[in-house]
Protein backbone atom coordinates (compact mmCIF):
# COMPACT_ATOMS: atom_id res chain seq x y z
CA UNK A 1 0.00 0.00 0.00
CA UNK A 2 1.16 3.79 -0.90
CA UNK A 3 0.39 6.84 -0.01
CA UNK A 4 -0.20 10.24 -1.71
CA UNK A 5 0.41 13.70 -0.38
CA UNK A 6 -0.53 16.80 -1.82
CA UNK A 7 0.58 20.41 -0.85
CA UNK A 8 -1.68 23.16 -1.44
CA UNK A 9 0.86 25.92 -0.90
CA UNK A 10 -1.75 28.81 -0.10
CA UNK A 11 -2.56 31.03 3.40
CA UNK A 12 -4.73 33.70 4.27
CA UNK A 13 -1.89 34.67 6.08
CA UNK A 14 1.32 33.77 7.38
CA UNK A 15 1.72 32.44 11.40
CA UNK A 16 5.02 34.05 12.80
CA UNK A 17 6.28 30.93 13.76
CA UNK A 18 5.57 28.65 10.16
CA UNK A 19 8.61 27.91 7.89
CA UNK A 20 6.60 25.78 5.68
CA UNK A 21 6.46 26.58 2.01
CA UNK A 22 3.41 29.07 0.97
CA UNK A 23 1.96 31.81 -0.88
CA UNK A 24 -0.40 34.35 0.72
CA UNK A 25 -1.41 35.69 -3.10
CA UNK A 26 -3.74 33.10 -4.17
CA UNK A 27 -3.26 34.47 -7.93
CA UNK A 28 -1.50 31.60 -8.93
CA UNK A 29 -4.47 28.96 -7.10
CA UNK A 30 -5.67 27.63 -10.26
CA UNK A 31 -2.30 27.08 -12.38
CA UNK A 32 -0.73 25.30 -9.15
CA UNK A 33 -3.80 22.75 -8.85
CA UNK A 34 -3.84 22.41 -12.57
CA UNK A 35 -0.04 21.65 -12.50
CA UNK A 36 -0.67 19.17 -9.23
CA UNK A 37 -2.94 17.58 -11.44
CA UNK A 38 -0.28 17.16 -14.48
CA UNK A 39 2.39 16.15 -12.22
CA UNK A 40 -0.11 13.30 -10.55
CA UNK A 41 -0.22 11.51 -14.66
CA UNK A 42 3.71 12.65 -14.97
CA UNK A 43 4.66 10.53 -11.81
CA UNK A 44 1.99 8.08 -11.83
CA UNK A 45 4.18 5.26 -12.52
CA UNK A 46 6.09 5.67 -9.10
CA UNK A 47 3.30 3.89 -7.08
CA UNK A 48 2.95 0.62 -7.26
CA UNK A 49 -0.12 -1.29 -6.13
CA UNK A 50 -3.72 -0.01 -3.97
CA UNK A 51 -3.35 4.03 -2.64
CA UNK A 52 -4.10 3.37 0.84
CA UNK A 53 -3.69 7.36 2.19
CA UNK A 54 -4.15 10.91 0.18
CA UNK A 55 -3.45 13.59 2.71
CA UNK A 56 -3.99 17.58 1.44
CA UNK A 57 -1.27 19.49 3.78
CA UNK A 58 -0.40 22.71 3.16
CA UNK A 59 -0.41 25.52 3.28
CA UNK A 60 -4.34 25.91 3.78
CA UNK A 61 -5.89 23.10 1.70
CA UNK A 62 -9.26 24.41 2.89
CA UNK A 63 -9.17 27.05 0.20
CA UNK A 64 -9.62 24.70 -2.28
CA UNK A 65 -12.72 25.27 -4.08
CA UNK A 66 -15.58 22.66 -4.66
CA UNK A 67 -14.20 22.65 -8.51
CA UNK A 68 -10.60 22.67 -7.35
CA UNK A 69 -10.71 19.49 -5.33
CA UNK A 70 -13.02 17.55 -7.65
CA UNK A 71 -10.12 17.87 -10.40
CA UNK A 72 -7.56 16.68 -8.29
CA UNK A 73 -9.58 13.50 -7.06
CA UNK A 74 -10.91 12.99 -10.80
CA UNK A 75 -6.82 13.47 -11.98
CA UNK A 76 -5.95 10.27 -8.74
CA UNK A 77 -9.09 8.60 -9.69
CA UNK A 78 -7.90 8.39 -13.23
CA UNK A 79 -4.46 7.19 -12.92
CA UNK A 80 -4.27 5.40 -9.57
CA UNK A 81 -5.92 2.35 -7.92
CA UNK A 82 -7.06 3.82 -4.82
CA UNK A 83 -8.66 1.16 -1.78
CA UNK A 84 -11.99 1.13 -0.60
CA UNK A 85 -10.96 2.00 2.53
CA UNK A 86 -8.47 4.56 1.70
CA UNK A 87 -7.67 7.52 4.64
CA UNK A 88 -8.04 10.85 2.28
CA UNK A 89 -7.33 13.89 5.01
CA UNK A 90 -7.91 17.52 4.66
CA UNK A 91 -6.35 20.17 6.60
CA UNK A 92 -8.81 22.96 7.22
CA UNK A 93 -8.52 26.21 9.32
CA UNK A 94 -11.37 26.86 11.11
CA UNK A 95 -12.05 30.12 9.96
CA UNK A 96 -12.98 28.09 6.32
CA UNK A 97 -15.39 25.42 8.10
CA UNK A 98 -18.57 27.10 7.47
CA UNK A 99 -21.59 24.98 7.31
CA UNK A 100 -21.41 25.48 3.48
CA UNK A 101 -17.98 24.28 3.24
CA UNK A 102 -18.53 21.41 5.68
CA UNK A 103 -21.45 20.28 3.46
CA UNK A 104 -19.22 20.54 0.37
CA UNK A 105 -16.38 18.41 2.00
CA UNK A 106 -18.78 15.80 3.16
CA UNK A 107 -19.75 15.31 -0.35
CA UNK A 108 -16.50 14.43 -1.34
CA UNK A 109 -14.30 11.35 -0.87
CA UNK A 110 -12.75 13.22 1.80
CA UNK A 111 -13.40 11.19 5.07
CA UNK A 112 -11.16 12.42 7.39
CA UNK A 113 -10.45 16.50 8.71
CA UNK A 114 -7.70 17.84 10.15
CA UNK A 115 -8.59 21.04 11.84
CA UNK A 116 -5.77 23.31 12.56
CA UNK A 117 -6.59 24.79 16.41
CA UNK A 118 -3.30 25.23 17.75
CA UNK A 119 -5.02 26.85 21.21
CA UNK A 120 -8.52 27.90 21.94
CA UNK A 121 -7.11 31.13 23.61
CA UNK A 122 -6.92 34.41 21.92
CA UNK A 123 -3.94 35.52 23.57
CA UNK A 124 -1.95 32.48 22.43
CA UNK A 125 -3.49 32.57 18.45
CA UNK A 126 -2.55 36.31 18.56
CA UNK A 127 0.98 35.85 19.47
CA UNK A 128 1.23 32.92 16.57
CA UNK A 129 -0.44 35.16 13.71
CA UNK A 130 -3.08 32.66 12.98
CA UNK A 131 -6.40 33.66 10.71
CA UNK A 132 -9.21 32.20 13.43
CA UNK A 133 -9.95 33.15 16.90
CA UNK A 134 -10.85 31.33 19.71
CA UNK A 135 -14.49 31.33 19.52
CA UNK A 136 -13.92 29.20 15.87
CA UNK A 137 -11.83 27.56 16.80
CA UNK A 138 -14.57 26.16 19.16
CA UNK A 139 -17.72 26.37 16.81
CA UNK A 140 -15.76 25.09 13.76
CA UNK A 141 -15.58 21.26 15.41
CA UNK A 142 -18.56 21.47 17.00
CA UNK A 143 -20.00 22.09 13.46
CA UNK A 144 -17.32 19.77 11.76
CA UNK A 145 -18.65 16.35 14.03
CA UNK A 146 -21.96 17.29 11.75
CA UNK A 147 -20.52 15.77 8.92
CA UNK A 148 -17.63 13.86 9.74
CA UNK A 149 -16.70 11.02 12.91
CA UNK A 150 -12.81 11.22 12.14
CA UNK A 151 -11.46 14.48 12.71
CA UNK A 152 -8.33 15.01 14.31
CA UNK A 153 -7.27 18.60 16.04
CA UNK A 154 -3.25 20.41 16.22
CA UNK A 155 -2.29 21.83 19.35
CA UNK A 156 0.69 23.83 19.95
CA UNK A 157 2.81 23.41 23.39
CA UNK A 158 5.33 25.32 24.88
CA UNK A 159 4.19 28.51 23.56
CA UNK A 160 5.56 31.93 25.58
CA UNK A 161 3.77 32.87 28.73
CA UNK A 162 1.41 29.80 28.39
CA UNK A 163 1.38 27.85 31.88
CA UNK A 164 0.60 24.48 32.78
CA UNK A 165 -2.46 25.20 34.16
CA UNK A 166 -3.53 26.80 30.36
CA UNK A 167 -2.12 23.86 28.58
CA UNK A 168 -4.34 21.97 30.53
CA UNK A 169 -7.19 24.30 29.97
CA UNK A 170 -6.67 23.70 26.17
CA UNK A 171 -6.94 19.89 26.72
CA UNK A 172 -9.61 20.27 28.74
CA UNK A 173 -11.82 22.07 25.98
CA UNK A 174 -10.32 19.40 23.08
CA UNK A 175 -11.51 16.47 25.74
CA UNK A 176 -15.08 18.05 26.24
CA UNK A 177 -15.66 18.53 22.15
CA UNK A 178 -14.67 14.66 22.00
CA UNK A 179 -12.62 14.07 19.18
CA UNK A 180 -11.19 10.97 18.24
CA UNK A 181 -7.45 12.53 17.62
CA UNK A 182 -5.08 14.78 18.68
CA UNK A 183 -1.76 16.17 17.02
CA UNK A 184 0.28 17.82 19.74
CA UNK A 185 3.80 19.43 18.97
CA UNK A 186 6.06 21.78 20.65
CA UNK A 187 6.31 25.30 19.15
CA UNK A 188 9.99 25.05 17.89
CA UNK A 189 11.69 28.62 16.64
CA UNK A 190 12.62 28.31 13.31
CA UNK A 191 15.40 30.33 10.93
CA UNK A 192 13.85 33.19 9.08
CA UNK A 193 10.40 33.32 10.87
CA UNK A 194 8.71 36.35 12.80
CA UNK A 195 8.79 34.54 15.67
CA UNK A 196 12.26 34.26 15.90
CA UNK A 197 12.77 37.83 14.62
CA UNK A 198 10.40 38.69 18.12
CA UNK A 199 12.33 36.61 20.13
CA UNK A 200 15.90 38.37 19.42
CA UNK A 201 14.21 41.31 19.65
CA UNK A 202 12.69 41.11 22.98
CA UNK A 203 8.97 41.25 21.97
CA UNK A 204 8.61 38.21 22.60
CA UNK A 205 9.85 35.99 25.61
CA UNK A 206 12.25 33.13 24.75
CA UNK A 207 10.54 29.40 23.84
CA UNK A 208 11.76 27.15 27.16
CA UNK A 209 12.78 23.66 26.99
CA UNK A 210 11.74 22.96 30.44
CA UNK A 211 8.03 24.44 30.31
CA UNK A 212 7.62 22.39 26.47
CA UNK A 213 8.88 19.36 28.50
CA UNK A 214 6.57 19.84 31.33
CA UNK A 215 3.71 20.83 28.90
CA UNK A 216 4.39 17.18 27.07
CA UNK A 217 4.36 15.12 30.14
CA UNK A 218 0.82 16.48 31.20
CA UNK A 219 -0.21 15.78 27.48
CA UNK A 220 0.81 12.07 27.99
CA UNK A 221 -0.50 11.97 31.45
CA UNK A 222 -3.59 13.07 30.52
CA UNK A 223 -4.50 11.65 27.45
CA UNK A 224 -4.03 8.33 28.77
CA UNK A 225 -6.42 8.95 31.40
CA UNK A 226 -9.10 9.67 28.54
CA UNK A 227 -8.38 6.63 26.26
CA UNK A 228 -6.13 8.24 23.70
CA UNK A 229 -3.40 6.09 22.79
CA UNK A 230 0.23 7.84 22.09
CA UNK A 231 0.73 5.67 19.18
CA UNK A 232 3.42 8.12 17.62
CA UNK A 233 5.54 11.13 19.79
CA UNK A 234 3.18 13.74 18.80
CA UNK A 235 0.10 11.50 17.98
CA UNK A 236 -2.47 10.58 20.04
CA UNK A 237 -5.64 8.49 18.84
CA UNK A 238 -8.85 6.47 20.58
CA UNK A 239 -8.61 3.19 18.99
CA UNK A 240 -9.13 2.36 15.21
CA UNK A 241 -8.35 6.76 14.71
CA UNK A 242 -5.13 6.55 14.40
CA UNK A 243 -4.02 8.40 11.64
CA UNK A 244 -2.98 5.61 8.38
CA UNK A 245 -0.73 8.73 7.10
CA UNK A 246 1.30 9.23 10.28
CA UNK A 247 1.52 5.62 10.59
CA UNK A 248 2.88 5.06 6.78
CA UNK A 249 5.31 7.57 7.60
CA UNK A 250 6.97 6.30 11.12
CA UNK A 251 6.49 2.84 9.36
CA UNK A 252 8.94 3.74 6.04
CA UNK A 253 6.14 3.04 3.46
CA UNK A 254 6.16 4.59 0.19
CA UNK A 255 4.46 8.03 -0.60
CA UNK A 256 4.30 10.29 -3.55
CA UNK A 257 4.90 13.85 -2.67
CA UNK A 258 3.02 16.48 -5.23
CA UNK A 259 3.11 20.18 -5.59
CA UNK A 260 5.65 22.80 -4.57
CA UNK A 261 7.96 21.56 -1.91
CA UNK A 262 6.05 18.18 -2.00
CA UNK A 263 8.95 15.30 -0.37
CA UNK A 264 8.25 11.82 -1.92
CA UNK A 265 10.06 8.51 -0.82
CA UNK A 266 10.06 4.85 -2.06
CA UNK A 267 11.91 2.84 0.19
CA UNK A 268 15.43 3.76 -1.01
CA UNK A 269 15.18 7.04 -2.56
CA UNK A 270 14.33 10.82 -1.64
CA UNK A 271 12.97 13.70 -3.83
CA UNK A 272 11.79 17.12 -3.35
CA UNK A 273 10.27 19.48 -5.78
CA UNK A 274 11.05 23.20 -5.92
CA UNK A 275 9.66 25.27 -3.22
CA UNK A 276 8.50 28.10 -5.56
CA UNK A 277 5.47 28.52 -7.12
CA UNK A 278 6.43 30.09 -10.50
CA UNK A 279 9.17 27.70 -10.90
CA UNK A 280 7.04 24.67 -10.15
CA UNK A 281 4.12 25.82 -12.72
CA UNK A 282 6.63 26.55 -15.21
CA UNK A 283 8.40 23.50 -15.04
CA UNK A 284 5.36 21.34 -14.67
CA UNK A 285 3.53 23.11 -17.72
CA UNK A 286 6.73 22.00 -19.52
CA UNK A 287 6.58 18.41 -18.52
CA UNK A 288 9.87 18.66 -16.48
CA UNK A 289 9.73 17.56 -12.83
CA UNK A 290 11.09 20.64 -10.45
CA UNK A 291 12.91 17.69 -8.46
CA UNK A 292 15.92 17.01 -6.84
CA UNK A 293 16.68 13.31 -5.89
CA UNK A 294 18.64 11.36 -3.05
CA UNK A 295 19.67 7.99 -2.99
CA UNK A 296 20.21 6.81 0.85
CA UNK A 297 22.48 4.69 1.77
CA UNK A 298 22.61 1.93 3.49
CA UNK A 299 23.68 3.92 6.34
CA UNK A 300 20.95 6.48 6.09
CA UNK A 301 18.09 3.95 6.21
CA UNK A 302 19.21 2.40 8.61
CA UNK A 303 19.37 5.76 10.40
CA UNK A 304 15.96 6.55 9.91
CA UNK A 305 15.15 3.49 10.68
CA UNK A 306 16.08 4.05 14.44
CA UNK A 307 14.84 7.57 14.28
CA UNK A 308 10.90 6.99 12.83
CA UNK A 309 10.70 3.46 15.10
CA UNK A 310 11.89 4.77 17.92
CA UNK A 311 9.07 7.48 18.24
CA UNK A 312 6.29 5.42 17.73
CA UNK A 313 4.75 2.79 20.43
CA UNK A 314 6.26 -0.10 18.91
CA UNK A 315 9.57 0.83 18.42
CA UNK A 316 12.87 -0.88 17.10
CA UNK A 317 12.24 -4.21 15.80
CA UNK A 318 15.45 -6.00 16.40
CA UNK A 319 15.01 -9.20 14.81
CA UNK A 320 13.93 -6.94 11.66
CA UNK A 321 17.41 -4.65 12.19
CA UNK A 322 19.23 -7.47 11.62
CA UNK A 323 16.90 -8.56 8.42
CA UNK A 324 17.23 -5.40 7.49
CA UNK A 325 20.66 -4.31 7.97
CA UNK A 326 23.21 -6.98 9.13
CA UNK A 327 24.40 -7.82 12.29
CA UNK A 328 27.00 -5.34 12.28
CA UNK A 329 24.28 -3.03 12.67
CA UNK A 330 22.23 -4.63 15.33
CA UNK A 331 25.52 -5.13 17.32
CA UNK A 332 26.29 -1.35 17.25
CA UNK A 333 22.61 -0.56 17.80
CA UNK A 334 23.15 -2.89 21.23
CA UNK A 335 26.25 -1.19 22.05
CA UNK A 336 24.95 2.05 21.80
CA UNK A 337 21.62 1.70 23.80
CA UNK A 338 23.35 0.30 27.24
CA UNK A 339 23.78 3.78 28.37
CA UNK A 340 20.11 4.87 27.50
CA UNK A 341 18.58 1.74 29.22
CA UNK A 342 20.94 1.90 32.52
CA UNK A 343 19.16 5.73 32.92
CA UNK A 344 15.91 4.58 32.24
CA UNK A 345 15.95 6.18 28.60
CA UNK A 346 15.43 3.18 26.78
CA UNK A 347 13.70 -0.57 27.75
CA UNK A 348 14.27 -3.86 25.80
CA UNK A 349 11.14 -6.06 26.37
CA UNK A 350 11.87 -9.43 23.96
CA UNK A 351 12.68 -8.39 20.78
CA UNK A 352 11.95 -4.82 21.14
CA UNK A 353 13.78 -1.65 21.73
CA UNK A 354 11.47 1.60 23.27
CA UNK A 355 11.75 4.88 24.96
CA UNK A 356 10.43 4.81 28.43
CA UNK A 357 8.04 7.48 29.73
CA UNK A 358 10.73 8.81 31.14
CA UNK A 359 12.66 8.97 27.73
CA UNK A 360 9.90 9.60 25.71
CA UNK A 361 10.30 13.71 25.86
CA UNK A 362 14.13 13.27 24.91
CA UNK A 363 13.74 10.57 22.05
CA UNK A 364 14.85 12.36 19.47
CA UNK A 365 18.35 13.09 21.18
CA UNK A 366 18.33 9.20 21.78
CA UNK A 367 17.94 7.97 18.34
CA UNK A 368 20.77 10.41 17.48
CA UNK A 369 22.89 8.72 19.83
CA UNK A 370 22.32 5.37 17.90
CA UNK A 371 22.81 6.77 14.26
CA UNK A 372 26.39 5.74 12.90
CA UNK A 373 28.27 7.67 10.09
CA UNK A 374 29.76 4.54 8.54
CA UNK A 375 30.16 1.21 9.49
CA UNK A 376 31.81 -1.86 7.46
Amino acid sequence: MSGIYIHIPFCKQACHYCDFHFSTSLKNKQRVVDAICKELVLRKSELKGKIKTIYFGGGTPSLLSEEELSKIFKTIAENFIVSKEAEITLEANPDDLSEEKLLQLSKSTINRLSIGVQSFFEEDLKLMNRAHNAGEAWESIQLSKQYFSNISIDLIYGIPKMTNQRWLQNLEKAFELNVPHLSCYALTVEPKTALKAFIEKGIVPPVEDGVAQDHHHLLVSETEKRGFVNYEFSNFGKPSFESQNNLAYWQGKPYLGVGPSAHSYDGKNRSWNVANNSKYIKAIEAETLPLERETLTKNDRYNEYVMTRLRTMWGIQLEEVEKLFGKKYLEYLLMQTQLHIKNDFLIRENDRLMVTKKGKFLSDGIASDLFLLNLD
